[in-house]
């Protein structure tokens, strides 16, 4: 489910601090109830390709955007990380430069920025934009429990990225969210017993 921007905006994130010259594009809750002490599992799940294929849809959109990128050069090397752009790593104070890193996403090109006890920040960059994908780890007000919230920051690069963020937002909100929570929520679920056991 979508959610206001002051979901992510009123909590004391740390994400603040490094990243405010980005832009608050979604924040989203996240189908994965738990513990207070569960965001690690969730960080995993993630890095590890949480809903390796959601939907053909999410795979076409997916499958066309890299397609193009490979056609215009969006995703060459420098101009992403350390190339265009400098990873969110070098804005860190040293209490969170000398905190565990956490896991890159093998199934996405998002390198690990910093991982805390109730958030995880990870950043990707190319030609068109710089973008952070921040999950937080909040209790839920209805229920009592604890969930994941995504929330997706961007620094498009010039005019060109703006115009790129508004072209891909109706794919955004239409064929990658849904089948991407879907498929985070489905296997969240599939590893309950796992986290269970381990608790």
């Amino acid at each position: 489910m979508r959610l206001a921007s002051t979901a992510h905006t009123s909590r004391p994130w740390r994400i603040h601090e490094i990243a405010g010259d980005f832009r608050l594009e979604d924040v989203w809750a996240l189908p994965t109830p738990g513990g207070p002490d569960d965001l690690p599992h969730l960080v995993e799940q993630i890095a590890g390709g949480a809903g390796k294929a959601p939907s053909p849809v999410y795979r076409a959109l997916f499958a066309v955007r890299w397609q193009l990128g490979r056609l215009f050069g969006w995703d060459k090397d420098d101009g992403g990380l350390g190339g265009r752009v400098q990873t969110l790593r070098d804005r860190l104070p040293a209490d969170l430069r000398d905190s565990p890193r956490g896991p890159d996403v093998r199934s996405a090109p998002f390198t690990s920025v910093y991982q805390l006890h109730d958030e995880w920040a990870a950043e990707i960059a190319n030609r068109t934009v710089h973008a952070v994908m921040h999950i937080g780890w909040v209790q839920d007000g209805t229920t009592g429990t604890y969930r994941g919230q995504m929330a997706v920051l961007v620094k498009p690069n010039g005019p060109f990225g703006a115009v790129y963020m508004l072209g891909i937002k109706p794919f955004r909100y239409v064929g990658v969210y849904p089948a991407l929570l879907r498929a985070m929520g489905r296997q969240w679920q599939a590893t309950a017993d796992r986290r269970n056991s381990m608790a």
